[in-house]
């Protein structure tokens, strides 16, 4: 999937900025289009990852903090002068050993993005990493197998991940806007108009939907999985397994 608003440079000074720190399987991917798509909010994607902008669409991309600081200044803008990205917990071990990244980011504020269904959001991880398919339109390399251990394990790395954020807001006295994702996928425009007070637009823009490309992944098999999991997981003789 090519990402439909690259390659559109800010025009005028940078103003404002947004960090939307996640985790895996949030439904960040839908959220960051729709709020890219009101042409203000600016573009966010995972800058700080080189491998994965290389793979979706700049051959490119490269992999010094740095540099990537300067591609979200420049592709992750706005015209207006708004700034995005996104990132997970590992991509900020990676970056902050080496650069003081929030310091090059001109009045950053912190979005932070969660799913309140932690099991649907456990299922779709494992399902993800088994078959290497994080988005709709790229080709599974394997077949997903029901295995009630491993995602258990993702369900304990979503818990961990979240609480990573937790405490990095707290050691730094930040107060993130707290978006959830459900809230999010039920009425758009509310999430817009929130993220637009945060970085203090005057008016609030309109997302347009036509130009999102994400499709929700769960299906049938999903649903299979999460009442065969709950049954397992509420299984006293089986919890203390799963949970090895």
């Amino acid at each position: 999937m090519k990402w439909p608003f690259r390659k559109q440079p800010a025009i005028g000074p940078i103003q404002h900025g947004y960090a939307i720190c996640t985790v895996p399987r949030s439904g960040s991917n839908f959220v960051g289009q729709v709020l890219a798509s009101t042409g203000t909010l600016g573009k966010p994607l995972e800058y700080f990852n080189g491998p994965g902008r290389r793979h979706f669409e700049d051959p490119t991309y490269p992999d010094e903090p740095e540099q990537q600081v300067g591609r979200i200044l420049s592709d992750g803008a706005t015209p207006n002068g708004i700034y995005a990205l996104k990132l997970f917990p590992f991509q900020l071990d990676a970056v902050q050993d080496k650069i003081r990244w929030t310091k090059l980011l001109p009045e950053l504020h912190f979005v932070y993005l969660v799913r309140r269904d932690l099991v649907g959001q456990a299922l779709s991880w494992s399902r993800a990493i088994q078959t290497v398919q994080y988005r709709h339109d790229q080709k599974p390399q394997a077949v997903a197998n029901y295995d009630a251990s491993h995602i258990m394990k993702c369900l304990h790395d979503i818990a961990r991940l979240n609480a990573r954020w937790e405490v990095y807001f707290a050691a730094n006295c930040i107060s993130p806007l707290k978006l959830v994702y459900e809230d999010f996928l039920a009425n758009p425009q509310q999430g817009v108009a929130e993220v637009a007070r945060l970085v203090g637009l005057g008016a609030t823009p309109q997302a347009d939907m036509s130009k999102i490309t994400v499709q929700r992944q769960s299906d049938d098999l999903s649903e299979q999985w999460r009442g065969q999991f709950l049954l397992d997981a509420g299984n006293r003789d089986r919890i203390s397994e799963l949970m090895l």
